[in-house]
């Protein structure tokens, strides 16, 4: 396990300067709503994912009146590897790895995995497929790191390909049009089938373990089902190997499908055809969990794909991922709060927020690093917690 031993933040979101010591596997930041509880879960997430859940835009992070903001983390079972993310105004992000500048911030993924759960995750269930899509390109990045470049890659050719089509929709004719479209076609079925295949290799082994998961958090009384539903015809059903046969199969039929396709995308302006068509189904004992689970059911369904997530990662990488939990508690019934805390046990490191330190049970606060988070004039501070636990 490659756990985070120390973070350090600068001018990021509420925090002007923070450390975290981190000293046992289970943290908890306690601390009113709005104090910068979940600020410091961002941070090491866009540290570990380079994502947040919270926005898409790094000026959101930067505190107010700063043009740049510090991410700093030490992982490793002495804190021997030194992370860290440099986020800017103007002139984007760049990584750093034992103070050396790295060539492409892709590269920091695989030091620091993490997999967080907050409120906003409901909208998995609830929410359009982009957002399951997103989910699902989370896990298969911390799987596979080179997936990344293949889905960058992917959507480049995709938006170009969508700009060609909303010109000519314009009324701006391009020269050779057909053959233009034809190479775009070849080139996005064969990132289109390899991204198709490492998503439905993701579900297929996912499904089992979030299973497992939805039994163990309803008392063994609801059963979840995830269905990988492709935005491709995909004629074959290959095993979840590495077969070339089963891959250029799927890439014939993706680039058959959009040249088929042309004419009726000519007139969209947009691409009908491909992973960004995709879709995650979620079945809670057989019927839709978006439309017939209970909140509750449905708050269920989340933490049962987040702790599928990291188990997951854990066997592929050897190492159990950090669990964030940002205020989770107060989102479950106290039956659920117990199966939750039992189940994550001593498994891996756990940071987790609250408002209340009564919401936790007593086996988790004897061995647990308690940080107070309150708001100021100037930001927010932290400071060891010196009171009860209760």
């Amino acid at each position: 396990m490659a756990p985070l031993c120390r973070l350090e933040l600068q001018h990021f979101r509420s925090y002007g300067k923070a450390v975290v010591e981190v000293e046992a596997k289970r943290v908890i930041f306690v601390g009113a709503n709005g104090a910068g509880k979940s600020n410091i879960l961002e941070a090491v997430e866009l540290l570990g994912s380079l994502r947040s859940h919270r926005t898409a835009t790094d000026a959101d992070v930067i505190q107010l009146g700063q043009h740049h903001s510090w991410i700093h983390g030490w992982v490793g079972t002495e804190g021997l590897e030194h992370i860290g993310l440099h986020l800017r105004q103007r002139g984007g992000r760049q990584g750093w790895r034992n103070q050396q500048r790295l060539g492409r911030q892709m590269d920091l993924l695989g030091s620091l995995r993490c997999v967080g759960f907050s409120g906003l995750d409901l909208a998995l269930v609830r929410g359009e497929p982009v957002l399951r899509r997103q989910w699902l390109d989370r896990v298969v990045l911390q799987l596979e790191p080179i997936y990344g470049e293949l889905l960058s890659r992917y959507t480049r050719l995709l938006r170009q390909r969508s700009s060609l089509l909303r010109q000519n929709r314009a009324g701006t004719h391009h020269n050779h049009l057909g053959a233009i479209l034809k190479a775009y076609d070849q080139q996005m079925a064969n990132l289109g089938a390899r991204l198709h295949r490492r998503r439905q290799r993701a579900v297929v082994r996912l499904n089992p373990l979030a299973q497992s998961w939805q039994r163990r958090l309803s008392g063994q009384k609801e059963v979840l089902s995830l269905l990988y539903r492709p935005g491709t015809h995909l004629p074959t059903s290959p095993d979840c190997g590495q077969g070339s046969q089963e891959l250029a199969t799927w890439q014939e039929a993706m680039e058959q499908q959009l040249a088929n396709q042309q004419d009726l995308e000519m007139r969209l302006g947009s691409c009908s055809i491909g992973p960004q068509r995709d879709d995650v189904v979620l079945q809670l004992n057989g019927q839709a969990a978006r439309r017939y689970g209970s909140a509750g059911q449905q708050r269920c369904v989340v933490l049962a794909l987040k702790m599928a997530q990291v188990e997951l990662v854990g066997q592929v990488s050897g190492e159990p991922p950090v669990l964030l939990l940002d205020d989770v508690l107060a989102e479950l019934d106290p039956e659920r709060q117990l199966l939750l805390l039992e189940a994550i046990g001593q498994q891996q490191q756990c940071l987790i927020t609250t408002t209340h330190l009564n919401q936790c049970i007593d086996p988790w606060l004897w061995d647990a690093q308690c940080i107070r988070v309150q708001k100021n004039t100037t930001g927010s501070s932290l400071r060891p917690w010196s009171g009860n636990w209760i």
